[in-house]
C-alpha cells in the first residue's frame, strides 16, 4: 500500500512539473503577444465580408482597434502601415460558440483543470474568474484564424456562467469581451445507457426504463424548484426596495446569479442532443420565461419546425462525430447544419471541444460544407452566425466598418486545411502566430 502510495504522489509531482514547464513556456512566449494597436491597411486582396458581397480587390483599414474602411477605393490613411494582399484573402475571425478553452489544460491532470464547481446548483460560478490566459492551447488555436471563443463551465445540472473572450491578453480581463455571456445549464437527461458514438452497441438501456424516467422527471422538478424560489427571491427583493417596511430577504448568491437569466436579460445555454431532450427543454424554457440556445444539438434536424417556430438558436457540436444509434446513417451529424439551414433554423457551428482541438473549427464546417451546406453559410456558422447567437453580430462575425478589429489574412480558403493564416489582428493589435506545434516543427525539421 505504501509503495501505491508513493507511485501517486510521484505522478502527482510529475504532473505538476509538467503543467508548470508547459505554463512558464507559455509566459515566455506570451511576452512577445504584447502589442500596441496598430493603424494597417491590407491593400489589393480579396475581401470576404460575410455579411455582403465578396470584394475580389480591395482595400481593409484598422484604426484604434476598429475597422475603419473596407471597400475596392478605400482611403489609406497617413502612415499607416502597409501589407500588400496580393494573393490573399481576408476574412473575419472565426468564433468557436461552445468550448471550455483555457479551463483545462490536460484533462488526465486534475491540477490543470478547472472547468466546475463542487455541487448541482452553481449558476455564481463565472467562467470568467477560471480562465488561463498563458494556456498552450490560446495560440495553437489562434494559430488557425480563431480569435473568439465562448468557454463555458462544466459539471452539475446548472454548470454556471459562460465567458466570450478574445484569444489575445495576459489576464482574464484584458481578454473579455462579454465577461457573463450566460447561464450553463446540463438539462437532466433519460440515462438509456450512456451516450456518445455508437453507444447502442457499448452498453446496455437499463434494466428499469421506469425507473430512469423517475429519476430524470425528479431532477427536471428540482432545476424547475431552484429557478421558481429564485424568481420569489427577485420579487421579494423589488418588494422590498419598493416599500422600506418590508423587510429584505437575506442575500443569496445561488438566487442572485439565476436573477439575470429568469429576467430575460441573458439566454440560458441547455446542453441537450437528442430530440426528446431538445424537446423538452423547449417546453421547459417556455414554461419558465428562459431565453433558450441549445448547445449539442445532434438531433436537432428532427425538431427543425419547432427550433424555427420558437426561433431557438442551436449550437452544433457533433458535426464531425459518429452517429449515436446504431440504425443511423453514417453521415446522419455531417448533414446535420444542411438540414437546419434548409429549415430556416438559426444555428451555428461548434467544437464543443475543452481546448486542444478548438483549432479544428474551421474542419467542422467544412465537413457541413461537402454534405450539403453551401460554403458561404459554412463560413457564416463560424463567423457571423456564432456571433448573432451569442449577441456579439454588432461587435464581431463580418467585415463591417465600426466593428472590432478581429481579422485574419490567409492564403487560400479558410475551410481548408491546407490554407495557412498570414496575418491575425486581434482587437486592432497583431497577434503573434507561433505555437508550441510551429515551435517543435522549427526545432527539428532540419533533424536527419
Amino acid at each position: 500500500m505504501r509503495a501505491v502510495g508513493q507511485l501517486r504522489w510521484f505522478r502527482l509531482v510529475a504532473g505538476l512539473g509538467f503543467c508548470l514547464a508547459l505554463t512558464l513556456d507559455a509566459l515566455a512566449q506570451q511576452k512577445l503577444d504584447i502589442a500596441p494597436r496598430v493603424t494597417v491597411a491590407i491593400r489589393d486582396a480579396r475581401l470576404v465580408t460575410v455579411s455582403g458581397e465578396t470584394i475580389e480587390r480591395g482595400t481593409l483599414v484598422i484604426r484604434d482597434g476598429r475597422i475603419a474602411a473596407v471597400g475596392a477605393t478605400a482611403a489609406i490613411p497617413s502612415g499607416a502601415q502597409i501589407i500588400d494582399g496580393k494573393g490573399l484573402t481576408v476574412y473575419p475571425g472565426m468564433i468557436d460558440a461552445a468550448t471550455s478553452l483555457g479551463l483545462v489544460e490536460i484533462p488526465a491532470v486534475a491540477a490543470t483543470v478547472d472547468q466546475g464547481e463542487v455541487g448541482d446548483y452553481n449558476p455564481n460560478a463565472r467562467a470568467i474568474v477560471a480562465v488561463n490566459p498563458h494556456s498552450a492551447h490560446v495560440r495553437v488555436t489562434r494559430y488557425n484564424g480563431i480569435t473568439n471563443v465562448a468557454t463555458m463551465p462544466d459539471g452539475g445540472v446548472i454548470c454556471g456562467q459562460a465567458t466570450f473572450i478574445n484569444l489575445y491578453g495576459t489576464s482574464p480581463q484584458e481578454m473579455a469581451v462579454v465577461p457573463s455571456l450566460g447561464l450553463v445549464i446540463n438539462f437532466p437527461r433519460l440515462n438509456t445507457g450512456g451516450g456518445g458514438p455508437f453507444a447502442a452497441f457499448r452498453q446496455p438501456p437499463p434494466a428499469n426504463i421506469a425507473e430512469a424516467i423517475a429519476t430524470r422527471n425528479r431532477r427536471v422538478e428540482e432545476l424547475r424548484q431552484v429557478l421558481r424560489e429564485a424568481a420569489d427571491y427577485g420579487r421579494a427583493k423589488a418588494a422590498a426596495a419598493a416599500d422600506p417596511n418590508i423587510p429584505r430577504p437575506a442575500t443569496n448568491v445561488v438566487y442572485e446569479s439565476l436573477l439575470p437569466a429568469l429576467r430575460g436579460e441573458m439566454p440560458v445555454f441547455f446542453r441537450a442532443d437528442r430530440a426528446q431532450d431538445i424537446h423538452a427543454v423547449l417546453a421547459f424554457a417556455e414554461d419558465m420565461g428562459l431565453r433558450p440556445i441549445i448547445v449539442g444539438g445532434n438531433d436537432a434536424w428532427m425538431c427543425a419546425a419547432e427550433l424555427k417556430a420558437k426561433n431557438v438558436p442551436v449550437i452544433l457540436t457533433g458535426v464531425l462525430d459518429l452517429p449515436s444509434r446504431e440504425d443511423d446513417p453514417y453521415d446522419v451529424l455531417y448533414e446535420n447544419a444542411a438540414k437546419l439551414h434548409q429549415a430556416g433554423v438559426k444555428f451555428c457551428i461548434s467544437t464543443g471541444d475543452n481546448g486542444a482541438h478548438v483549432r479544428d473549427l474551421p474542419y467542422h464546417a467544412g465537413m457541413a460544407a461537402a454534405f450539403g451546406l453551401s460554403p458561404q453559410a459554412a463560413l457564416r456558422a463560424v463567423t457571423l452566425s456564432a456571433a448573432e447567437v451569442l449577441g456579439v453580430s454588432d461587435r464581431l462575425g463580418s467585415l463591417d466598418v465600426g466593428k472590432m478589429a478581429n481579422v485574419v489574412v490567409a492564403d487560400g480558403d479558410l475551410l481548408e486545411p491546407r490554407t495557412r493564416v498570414k496575418y491575425a489582428f486581434i482587437d486592432g493589435r497583431p497577434a503573434q502566430l507561433t505555437s508550441r506545434h510551429t515551435e517543435l516543427y522549427e526545432q527539428f525539421k532540419e533533424r536527419k
